[in-house]
Order: C-alpha cells, then structure tokens, then sequence
C-alpha cells in the first residue's frame, strides 16, 4: 500500500502532469485512491457491543390474498431505487463495463440509499420489521433496470449481511453486521461459483478441513464481484467431506489472493478469482452451524436474486427496443408497422411478464416463511431461459444497431447470459 501510494503521489507531481493541464483530475484520483485504498487497509471487524442471542426477522404476515401490488413503503423504496438506476447507473455502465470496474462514487450513493439495511431488523439498527424477501427482489429488478453488471456490485455487500441476518450467532452479527448499517459499507461478496464445468454449488471443489484452532479453507472461487476491493467474504466450502458449508473469511486472512477474472458480461462488477491456500479461519467464522437446510436456502435465495436481476434487465430491454422500433423509419413508415417486428416485441413482453410471476412468487412465498424450493426452480428455468431469449431478440430487433456498443442492448445480451450460469453472489 506504502509502494502504491508512493507512486501517484510522484505521478501527481510530475512536470508534464501540470503541462498537460490535468493536475486537477490527478489529484482527485490520488485522493479518491488514498481514501479508498486505506479505508479497506484499516477496517478491522470488531464487535461493538454484545448481543444476548442472535436477532431474526419473523415472516411476513399473510392476507390471505393473492396480491401483487407492493406496499405503501416498498413502491416507495423502488421508486428511490428505480430513479437511481436511471440518472446514475445507466449513464455509468458504459465507462464501467469497458474499466472492468464500477465508480466509487455510484457504490457510495447505493450504500446511502441503505440497500444493505433493507434486510437487518430493526433492533440491530437496520429498517426491517419483517422477513424482506419481496423487497429485496423489487429493489434488484429496480437496481437491474439500470444495468445488471453495476447492480451486481451495489447489491454484493447486501448478500453478506442478509447472510449474516440469517444464519449468523450472536457473536458474528455484533461483530460483522455494524459496519453495513452505515455510508461506508465495506466491500463484501458471497463466494459460491468455482471455475470448473458443470459447476453444481452442492458438490464443492473449495474445501474445509477442522483444525485445533477452527478451519482451514483451501481451494478457488470464480467471478466473484469487485474482488479486487473485497473486505469480508462468504465462502462456501465442503467441510470435511460431509457436505457443503459457509465460513466468513476476511481479506486479510494469510493465504488469500485475488486475480483479476474479467468476463464476457459482468464486466461492471469487476469480477475476480479467490485464491484460498490453506487459509487458516477460527471456530467462530462457520456461519449457520453447517446446516444443510442453511446452505440449500443460501442457494436458492442467491438464485431468486438473480431472477430478480433478470427481470429487470428484461424491463430495460423491452423498453429500450419498444422505443427503438417506433422511432426507426425503414420505407416510408416506423419498423413497428412490421408483424415480425411487431410480433418479436410483444413476445418479450409476454416472456418478462411470465419471468416477473414466477419470480414473485418464489419471492413471497420465501417472506411468508413458506417452502419456496419449487417455486425459486421454476423461476430459475424460466428466467435463464427467456432471459437470454429476450437479451438475443433485443439485439435482433436493433439490426445493425444491436451489434455495436452505441446502444446498451448488446451489453444486456452479455450479463444475461450469466443468469443461467452463476451461483451466489446475490442474496435476497
């Protein structure tokens, strides 16, 4: 960090710095990169106080009714997000998805919007009252609308702590939890996808073996989201060979690397590998006790959040090309006049809407406290499936136009494609 800092600091001085009239610009990157570079440097995880025994949120109350209408407080919380994606993340996604990185600045805005405090009870100091399943799945399809890559990097600290609220002890939630209830929520990911084919996140290749003194991890995580600036991890790892688990892994633990993992979509969220040799973790970084039942739910709640994400980047594309079609003149007359145009837009629309059904559902019946695994299968075929179909059709559509970076829509075809593929990450 000394090294790094020596450097820009020499950069930010040097003559032809000034001569080329960019001093300013240096200057607030030196800033920007000192701030960010010790904040992550500095942060140690300590608890603040001492809680009795862990804090979980009761499920939603039930109606009675089949109602798909959001609350008073959720459309409000979605409109907020919603008006975000659209004046901040759209118009970052381009420069992002070409840096591999998203901006410091649009992480800040989301983590003061208090999208990692949606899911943490009220007597922890976050806004929940209630199991937030439904809220969380709204706030990502909104976030998505936006872009998926910049949503991906806004939404991973939130998978920790929805985590942490979830199946963490008294102990980890005094000690991991305070941190995401402010503006400078430290970077953090829920690490599950390995890079192997056929990767099924029940049969782990990442494994953890018992010690005198806890666990020791040892293995490698893929794509997982801004890496590079990570914090605090949630590794999945199969604990000595009986079966998948989830520990809580600090970047500063001996033995942990990062490598860069740009990919074909994503690329907003800088993804990179975690490299674990033989890292050395205590008693007390086991998350939810090793219970199959916990980790079967951590899958399937990351898979509901990635339907969510789905949807919303649906939205975008059906939006974007309804608009497109009408305003592109071909012989006289807009291309919508045309029935295989014409036809194309509304089977994305009839496609979302089917993805946006099942997705809820899955999503409601997960706040309710009900059996959601049928729900969240269907809605993870249905979503990997007309996702891409959507994200192919909206390039299509766009001809010509849908094969260059000018319009967003090639870059919405490329993250779709992860939604089939991925696991973890998200967590609603």
């Amino acid at each position: 960090m000394g090294a790094a800092m020596s450097v820009l600091n020499r950069l930010a001085g040097a003559r032809v710095v000034a001569r080329l009239g960019i001093k300013d610009r240096v200057d607030r990157a030196v800033f920007r990169a000192t701030k960010a570079g010790f904040s992550a440097a500095n942060r140690s995880f300590a608890a603040t106080s001492r809680l009795e025994r862990p804090h979980r949120l009761p499920a939603a109350g039930d109606s009675g009714v089949f109602d798909l209408n959001p609350t008073e407080d959720q459309q409000l919380i979605v409109e907020t997000v919603r008006e975000f994606a659209a004046e901040q993340v759209r118009p970052a996604a381009a420069v992002a998805d070409d840096k591999c990185e998203p901006p410091l600045e649009l992480l800040s805005t989301a983590a003061s919007l208090g999208i990692t405090m949606i899911g943490v009870p009220e007597s922890l100091g976050g806004v929940a009252t209630e199991r937030s399943t439904v809220t969380n799945v709204l706030v990502a399809s909104a976030l998505a609308e936006g872009d998926l890559g910049l949503a991906l990097a806004c939404l991973a600290p939130a998978a920790v702590s929805n985590a942490l609220v979830l199946w963490g002890d008294e102990t980890q939630q005094a000690t991991y939890l305070p941190p995401f209830l402010g503006d400078d929520v430290p970077a953090a990911a829920l690490a599950i996808q390995e890079p192997h084919a056929l990767f099924d996140p029940f049969s782990l290749r990442t494994k953890a073996y018992r010690t005198s003194g806890g666990f020791v991890l040892d293995g490698v995580k893929s794509l997982v989201p801004r890496a590079s600036a990570g914090e605090l991890f949630v590794v999945a790892a199969d604990l000595d060979g009986r079966g998948p688990a989830l520990f809580i892994v600090e970047s500063s633990s001996a033995g942990l690397s990062v490598e860069a993992e740009p990919a074909m979509g994503l690329r907003a969220a800088g993804t990179g590998r975690l490299m674990l040799s033989q890292v050395s973790v205590p008693a007390a970084a086991l998350l939810g006790g090793a219970d199959a039942a916990a980790y079967a739910d951590c899958v399937r709640l990351a898979r509901l959040g990635w339907c969510a994400l789905a949807v919303g980047t649906g939205q975008a594309v059906l939006s974007y090309v309804t608009r497109y079609v009408n305003d592109r003149v071909a012989f006289g007359e807009p291309v919508s006049h045309r029935q295989g145009v014409a036809f194309k837009v509304a089977d994305i629309g009839t496609e979302l809407d089917g993805m946006r059904l099942v997705t809820w559902r899955a999503a409601a019946r997960a706040s309710l406290g009900l059996p959601f695994a049928r729900e969240v299968t269907l809605a993870r075929n249905l979503c990997a499936d007309k996702g891409m179909t959507i994200g192919s059709d909206g390039v299509q559509l766009l001809g010509g136009h849908g094969f260059v970076k000018e319009h967003p829509v090639e870059r919405w075809y490329r993250d779709l494609r992860a939604v089939g593929v991925l696991e973890g990450a998200v967590l609603v």
